[in-house]
């Protein structure tokens, strides 16, 4: 279980540094990308780990993952470039 949470945790903060590497104009600061992508890294492991039980690190590492690319996935901005034209029903 400890090296469960110590390696979702590697891997959300892998995640976050990758993100944080190729995203640099949509996400906020490095400060809130990092925690958020191994808080959700621990959080999807705590998850997945609590549904499929012990014996499942690979499930639970996917899990892991999945959960802190969704969390860093709500941190995005919209891409800076042509104004879109907001018209109802047009």
């Amino acid at each position: 279980m400890l090296l469960e949470a110590l390696g979702s945790a590697l891997l959300g903060l892998a995640l976050a540094l990758a993100a944080g590497h190729r995203l640099p104009h949509r996400l906020p600061s490095r400060t809130l990308v990092l925690p958020t992508g191994v808080a959700g890294a621990l959080f999807g492991a705590f998850v997945t780990h609590s549904a499929l039980g012990a014996g499942h690190v690979i499930a639970t590492l996917v899990g892991a993952l999945v959960m802190a690319a969704a969390l860093l996935s709500l941190l995005l901005r919209p891409a800076r470039g042509r104004a879109r034209q907001l018209t109802p029903y047009a």
